[in-house]
């Protein structure tokens, strides 16, 4: 992102403010007609793309804008400026029948190109590159067989979906949502940024767990999942909370490698982590129609359970390592952490407000009242008129890129929608799967990594829900489990390599080899591949059920863990040997299939004889070392 300076620097840190107090003020007083909502939000911030981001890292000028660049900008704005000029007028059109004029053919054209050069600035080359093959898809589809076929579309159609709707395009429900509840969030998510909260984030995990054994890398795991439910971007989150994490863990001893791929792992959690999730619930909430908060429950227990995961990984390393936690100097005061744990208050109204029913739009907009009002309980945070014309500027910055992915994700759903290509592909998957649930799984699971390698959770969820979500519903999958589903794979191929950006990310910090991190960090996260599944065979997973399912599900994702990291670290209690770790690989992948088979699940003797049985395992590893240790101890007597 460039520096800007002079007049233009002042210029574009009114638009990025406006921007930001336009969306508090209609989260506040109601949102205006889609087209006005959605035109002012892509008026303002489609142009700051080709002002901020330069379209060379190394020719183009670092500090100012080029010509070519204040010209793409300015053509920006005409596109919304028109829609919003002419609302009243195509609200009455009746869509795909009445023929659009030439200067909405012109502009919906200048749209579109915009919006793909926007996307390679912004957000990745390789989103602005699926953007044009599926463009590609439209003019080779009249040539293909099959399922893939589709009738031809004029220019004038293409522009039209992409440009004139207010259901799918760049103007659809997806830039809506984007422009309404997700900017909301994103202002929340600035405020907190700017008052210390995501270091008292730091400062929480280190006192928690910071003198324990193996403390740095548990303060990056903790650490990283709150502030990531929050920031929404794993890469983001790697430089926020890595910066500091990363380098004490090499400092006390864990391997460089190892360091960057447990920032990484983490990071990525944070998207799927409730309150929040990043963006990414809005989106499902207004996809699928199910409320906000029965999203964050449903994915509640499988955060849980990536995170107590990774914790238990890098636990029983340090133990096998013997890795000492940080040293008490090092650690703040449990009389300060106390001091200011009021900072977690907006957070904790937040989840109250949500679960008593009050929409995503009230619950933020009380959340962040409720920080700026605590801002006054510290001079160092205190919310002068500087300190939050700075904290709107960087929410009006943070949207940039939301926007302008959204606005792209929104043209495939267009292309997808308009051309059948969603239910080709459907069909398609229900062929190559015999019609069989679980190699269907597999192949919408490999589709969703692929199209979220390289771009953000946000827009990767969006696209690949629209190819892999009408496969899983014509299965019998719900809708939820099926979003779900999608969206744990869309996100997880942050640290799928060899595209892993969290994991690039993360490298960078530790100065390790990016390719290698990624795989250990794949590694690290692997319990978040079996989840979706589990979630899709056994609904207790995502707390549908009684009590006791719920429960049932919990313990036996407990013990799976548990052996997952055993099998790994190959460490419970003393180094494990070769034939212990096959056991416990053996007992997580049978565990798995346990947690899958819902029969088997209520038959609480079976339960109770499995449990009983890897208990006995555990115990006896335990007694075993401890067995050990006194005949060590014995012989050195001697």
């Amino acid at each position: 992102m460039r520096e800007l300076k002079g007049w233009l620097k002042y210029f574009v840190s009114i638009c990025l403010v406006g921007v930001a107090v336009f969306h508090l003020y209609t989260a506040i007083f109601g949102v205006f007609q889609p087209r006005i909502q959605r035109g002012i939000h892509l008026m303002v911030l489609l142009p700051m793309a080709f002002l901020l981001f330069p379209a060379h890292k190394e020719k183009s000028p670092k500090d100012r804008p080029s010509v070519l660049d204040c010209f793409l900008a300015v053509l920006a704005v005409l596109p919304p400026i028109y829609l919003m000029i002419n609302n009243a007028r195509l609200n009455t059109r009746f869509e795909m029948f009445d023929p659009i004029l030439p200067i909405e053919t012109v502009l919906g054209l200048i749209n579109i190109i915009l919006i793909i050069e926007a996307v390679r600035r912004v957000v990745v080359p390789a989103m602005a590159v699926l953007l044009g093959l599926f463009f590609g898809y439209i003019y080779i589809a009249p040539y293909l067989g099959g399922i893939f076929y589709s009738k031809p579309m004029s220019l004038s159609e293409i522009v039209e979906i992409c440009y004139m709707f207010t259901s799918e395009g760049i103007y659809g429900s997806i830039i809506g949502v984007t422009a309404t509840f997700v900017s909301v969030f994103v202002i929340f998510g600035a405020f907190m940024q700017n008052t210390r909260t995501g270091e008292y984030f730091t400062n929480l995990a280190c006192s928690l767990a910071g003198k324990s054994v193996g403390g740095p890398a548990k303060i990056a795991v903790i650490s990283s999942g709150l502030f990531g439910s929050i920031s929404g971007v794993a890469a983001a989150n790697v430089y926020a909370t890595g910066v500091f994490t990363i380098p004490l863990m090499k400092k006390l001893g864990y391997r460089a490698q190892f360091a960057g791929a447990v920032e990484a792992a983490a990071s990525t959690g944070g998207l799927l982590m409730p309150p929040i999730m990043g963006a990414g619930a809005f989106v499902m909430s207004e996809i699928t129609g199910v409320p906000y908060i029965k999203i964050v429950g449903a994915a509640t227990l499988g955060a849980i359970f990536y995170y107590t995961s990774i914790l238990m990984r890098v636990h029983f390393i340090a133990k096998k390592q013997n890795l000492v936690g940080i040293s008490d100097e090092d650690v703040i005061s449990k009389k300060q952490i106390l001091k200011d744990s009021y900072l977690l208050l907006p957070l904790v109204a937040l989840v109250i407000l949500l679960v008593l029913g009050f929409s995503p739009f009230i619950a933020a907009v009380w959340a962040i009242l409720i920080t700026f009002l605590l801002t006054f309980f510290d001079k160092n945070t205190r919310m002068t008129p500087k300190r939050l014309w700075n904290t709107f500027e960087l929410s009006g910055k943070n949207l940039i890129m939301l926007a302008v992915s959204c606005a792209g994700a929104g043209m495939i759903i267009s292309i997808v929608t308009f051309t059948g290509l969603a239910l080709g592909v459907a069909t398609v998957i229900q062929s190559w799967s015999g019609g069989f649930l679980l190699p269907a799984l597999m192949l919408i699971m490999f589709t969703s990594i692929l199209l979220g390698m390289g771009m953000p959770c946000t827009p990767a969820y969006i696209i690949a829900v629209t190819i892999g979500g009408p496969a899983l519903t014509t299965m019998g999958i719900d809708v939820l489990t099926a979003h779900l589903f999608v969206f744990y794979f869309a996100i997880l191929a942050e640290v799928t390599p060899p595209v892993s950006i969290a994991a690039y990310c993360g490298a960078a910090i530790a100065g390790t080899n990016p390719i290698s991190t990624g795989w250990e960090a794949f590694r690290l996260a692997l319990v978040g591949f079996i989840i979706p599944f589990i979630f899709v065979y056994n609904p207790a997973m995502m707390a549908r059920g009684s009590f006791l399912e719920v429960l049932t599900i919990a313990i036996i994702m407990l013990y799976c863990v548990t052996f997952i990291a055993i099998a790994f670290q190959g460490y419970f209690h003393r180094n494990m040997r070769a034939f212990e770790r096959g056991i416990a690989a053996f007992a997580a992948f049978g565990l798995v299939l346990l947690a899958c088979y819902k029969t088997l699940m209520h038959n609480m003797l079976f339960q109770l004889v499995i449990i009983g049985t890897l208990s006995m395992f555990l115990i006896y590893v335990f007694v075993k070392k401890t067995k050990n240790s006194r005949n060590a101890a014995s012989a050195a007597t001697v």
